[in-house]
């Protein structure tokens, strides 16, 4: 006895929306890694806005320390301070930078999995570590390491030995 209403299992029955889900989730993979994908640029942005702003702010206490009246040990200080802001805000662009790498290898691994399952097996090989050479993060956080130690160089060799 039926009231009309479609049943599990029979033809017309929940197919198109089962293949609507399951179309709705790798869409939503691929925004997943998409969304990843741009959240580094999103950290970069950031750290580069900061790193502009507190590189100045050490250039402007450098320059203007005497003028204002700060003593040299409190000058120094304040160097070191905002260096440490500027490494801060290196750690945690790093950071969210991995992190994001690390959500697309997973987003990626449930994208072979799904087109293994749903296309066929193969259709989209695996992410591999090894090619992190080819990764644009990789020379993101390589410049922001680099630069971060360069800072600390010329602080540490130029700019506090000069604050007397």
């Amino acid at each position: 006895m039926t009231d009309g209403a479609e049943q599990p299992g029979q033809p017309g029955s929940g197919s198109d929306a089962i293949a609507q889900l399951q179309l709705e989730r790798y869409k939503y993979i691929l925004q997943q890694m998409n969304v990843a994908n741009e959240s580094t640029y999103r950290y970069l942005g950031l750290y580069q806005a900061l790193a502009i702003t507190l590189g100045g702010a050490i250039l402007g206490r450098f320059a203007g320390y005497k003028k204002w009246g700060i003593e040299p040990h409190i000058a120094r200080t304040g160097v070191v301070g905002l260096m440490g802001m500027l490494t801060v805000v290196a750690c945690f662009t790093t950071l969210m930078i991995v992190v994001g790498v690390f959500s697309w290898i997973d987003y990626r691994r449930e994208e072979c999995e799904f087109t293994d399952k749903y296309v066929y097996s193969g259709f989209r090989s695996p992410p591999r570590l090894k090619n992190f050479g080819r990764w644009h993060e990789t020379y993101v956080v390589l410049l922001i390491l680099f630069t971060v130690v360069l800072i600390w160089i010329y602080v540490t060799t130029a700019i506090l030995p000069e604050i007397r």
